[in-house]
């Protein structure tokens, strides 16, 4: 009898089982087959469950997902044998029509009610920020599709304005994990975007289980309008009040003088370094009137000065000094015939100082001798008596320190309580506002623009598809962030971060970094690792709380 030898397959698996592992605990597979079932012979959530790996699989995301499927281990993957041909084009893009059909901020709402119900999201604080992200490829909308996204050009936080984008908003919480996104056309702004949620913040955070007044809605300066303040009503919010604003150079003025601050201290929990030395914040407590309206207001100092306001006052320094020294040499050259004219030119030269200097001035007595050479014996014939000028430019240290003080102050204005339940001293305010940098860089694992396929770009329906594809893979990876950060908290324990050094502060990122070599060989149904997984990896699955097992055996999602 002949025996025939299983086919031998490898395949480089890197840590995309980390990502399948985090779409089980989402149920993610099995919501989205509940809310989009299809009689196709693939099923929804495994499309997106594809998609969600490709998109986080560290290369161009999105693009030829039928050649990238050929070369994974999908039943590994994707938790029962699909063919590669599974995620051609027609087949995709039937499924991402069946996705709008459906709401797919109806499905992502979903996802994240599982994900907070999973893990336990804390959601005192909802941070609200918008990135934009820049597509290649031809795209059009049609006059008539009323209500559809436009991609089109505007402000690129990607740095990339030769590119079509669109605008994903997002409320995040607990470590800028998203509970709700939507798309917006390319060009939106954020004080519109801004209004549009304020006025369904409410209803959003119902649906997970939050009750009015238990949060506290934060965001960024672009919040702050006459139509904004209006429509967060009796919302509790933290936000920061642009310096555009007559009443934030006030209270910062008011502060500077006052020098009444209240230590909070050092936030950041990385180590300084040359370019990035340590920053110590103090604040003062203030109010402001805002259109007929008094807020709380908090005037943060850094010692970390902005440096864009330290060169602007240099240059207000150096303009003030240039201007008065031109007028003081033009000064000090006249002369007088009379000492009162001398003195009313000196009180007018004093006169004409600045906010940042002052000139002190004296009359000199220059007198005009006769001709012929000096004697020793007498003193020389005065012709006649004539008067200067003798000026000197005085800095008013007191003046520019204030101002070189002021330029490392910025408001935060909020409506939140100094006493009660949700009560936020002034370092509390701080910290939660500091959180919102955790929001911006949302999205950075996308390294580059979407380079997508055609097929998401043929409609707007299409679109909104790849939005949920993108706030999909966003809650998977800080997830997996957060589980590891919270391992750190509890253990007190640190993970190899880069160049081999101890961190506690790993991210998604880094994780994904320590798994690249990781190889799977497949003979018939039995899979092994190419190699034993490594002491640094183990602690990795470890804290983020994933089995080995998900790397050699196959898991219905």
């Amino acid at each position: 009898m002949l025996l025939i030898e299983p086919e031998t397959e490898i395949y480089q698996v890197t840590h995309l089982p980390v990502v399948k592992a985090y779409a089980d605990r989402l149920g993610l597979v099995a919501v989205i087959n509940q809310l989009v079932p299809t009689e196709m012979e693939i099923d929804a959530g495994t499309v997106v469950l594809g998609l969600v790996l490709d998109t986080l699989s560290g290369r161009s995301p999105l693009y030829q997902l039928e050649e990238f499927f050929e070369h994974q281990d999908r039943e590994l993957l994707l938790g029962r044998p699909v063919p590669a041909q599974a995620f051609n084009d027609d087949t995709v893009g039937r499924v991402l029509d069946r996705l709008s059909q459906c709401g797919t901020m109806k499905i992502y709402s979903e996802c994240a009610v599982r994900a907070c119900r999973e893990v336990g999201l804390q959601q005192q604080h909802v941070h609200f920020d918008t990135t934009s992200q820049s597509v290649y490829g031809d795209y059009r909308r049609e006059e008539d599709q009323e209500g559809a996204i436009n991609l089109t050009y505007g402000y690129s936080k990607q740095k990339r304005p030769d590119l079509k984008q669109f605008v994903i908003a997002t409320l995040c919480v607990d470590r800028a994990v998203p509970i709700f996104g939507q798309l917006e056309d390319g060009n939106a702004s954020d004080k519109r975007v801004n209004n549009e949620l304020l006025t369904q913040i409410a209803q959003i955070m119902a649906r997970q289980g939050v009750a009015p007044g238990a949060y506290i809605y934060i965001a960024d300066a672009a919040m702050v309008t006459e139509a904004n303040l209006a429509a967060v009503g009796d919302e509790l919010f933290i936000t920061r009040l642009p310096a555009s604003y007559k009443e934030c150079d006030r209270v910062v003025q008011e502060a500077v003088q006052a020098q009444n601050w209240q230590d909070i201290g050092v936030l950041a929990e990385t180590k300084p370094t040359k370019n990035r030395p340590v920053a110590f914040y103090q604040a003062y407590e203030s109010q402001v009137t805002l259109y007929g309206k008094t807020y709380r207001a908090g005037v943060i100092h850094s010692s970390a000065e902005d440096q864009r306001q330290l060169k602007r006052l240099e240059r207000e320094v150096n303009a003030s000094y240039q201007a008065l020294e031109a007028q003081v040499v033009a000064a000090t050259r006249q002369e007088y015939f009379c000492r009162a004219d001398a003195e009313a030119a000196a009180k007018a030269l004093i006169w004409l100082a600045s906010e940042y200097h002052r000139v002190e001035v004296q009359v000199q007595e220059r007198p005009n001798y006769g001709p012929g050479r000096p004697s020793l014996h007498h003193p020389r014939k005065v012709n006649q008596m004539r008067y200067g000028l003798k000026a000197d430019i005085q800095s008013r240290e007191e003046v520019i320190q204030q101002q070189r003080q002021a330029a490392g102050c910025f408001v935060l204005l909020t409506t939140v309580p100094r006493e009660g339940e949700l009560a936020h001293d002034a370092g509390e305010l701080l910290r939660a506002y500091k959180e919102q940098q955790g929001v911006e860089r949302n999205f950075s694992f996308l390294k580059d623009p979407v380079i997508v396929n055609s097929l998401f770009l043929k409609r707007p329906e299409r679109l909104e598809a790849l939005g949920l594809v993108l706030l999909l893979a966003l809650l998977i990876w800080r997830l997996m962030e957060r589980s590891m950060r919270q391992y750190i908290a509890t253990t007190g324990r640190s993970l190899t971060g880069w160049d081999k050094k101890l961190t506690q502060r790993p991210t998604s990122l880094m994780m994904t970094s320590k798994f690249i070599g990781v190889m799977v060989i497949k003979r018939g149904d039995c899979r092994q690792l190419v190699r034993p997984l490594s002491t640094v990896q183990r602690e990795y699955l470890q804290a983020l709380g994933v089995s080995e097992a998900y790397f050699i055996e196959p898991r219905a999602g």
